[in-house]
């Protein structure tokens, strides 16, 4: 793998349900469930500070050292977010082997800047943060990389993208990850519409003004 593979201990859960969760997790501990290889899906906890600060470094595999039950090589799978969507709340993991062909969503990691981004009145627009790979477990990389400086239009897509060894884009190749967009025109056209429209509306009660002069002739 890109990286080595990070050991967790873990203890079975002997209840479950909202309000266990949430005495767990006041305790600093993460629920999470373990499904797949054709076993009973497993209820267990792990260190919350642990377990979240390896996913916010891109974490998508861990060896679980389970309380009474062994080692287990899980994928993660989905995660389950608070209220307000800024705190892990659980976490699903799926039994796996390093040798296994699996389907995981990897972020993207940009540098450089892009040559149409260097003129005046220019934005660089992220359209994508991560995309879709296939590929074994053992090869799932951190990131993925997106290099800028290759960038020789306006768009950026998937099939610009250099992939690592055994990774294969599960995204559509034609999927736009960075654009470089203009906005001094934009800015301009959207000025001129309310001068444009100004004249028409002054032009209005002089045309009103040869109606009154018949009416006092006939007076």
């Amino acid at each position: 793998m890109a990286k080595e593979v990070p050991t967790i201990q873990a203890a079975t859960r002997d209840r479950i349900g909202s309000r266990y969760s949430k005495r767990l997790r006041a305790a600093g501990r993460l629920p999470a469930v373990i499904y797949g290889s054709g076993s009973e899906p497993l209820s267990i906890h792990v260190d919350e500070k642990i377990t979240i600060g390896a996913l916010k470094r891109g974490l998508h595999v861990i060896n679980l050292e389970i309380e009474g039950k062994g080692a287990e090589t899980c994928l993660v799978k989905d995660l389950q977010f608070g209220f307000m969507g800024d705190d892990v709340i659980h976490m699903d993991l799926a039994r796996v082997n390093l040798d296994q062909v699996v389907e995981v969503s990897v972020s993207l990691e940009f540098y450089g800047a892009p040559e149409a981004a260097k003129k005046s009145g220019t934005v660089v627009v992220h359209e994508l943060a991560d995309i879709k790979i296939s590929c074994k477990v053992r090869d799932i990389p951190e990131h993925i990389r997106v290099d800028m400086t290759v960038m020789t239009g306006e768009t950026f897509t998937c099939s610009d993208l250099k992939m690592p060894a055994g990774v294969v884009l599960a995204t559509d190749p034609h999927a736009v990850i960075v654009r470089v967009q203009t906005v001094k025109e934009e800015a301009a056209a959207e000025a001129a519409t309310p001068a444009a429209a100004a004249p028409a509306a002054a032009a209005a009660p002089a045309a009103a003004a040869p109606a009154a002069d018949k009416k006092d002739q006939k007076k």
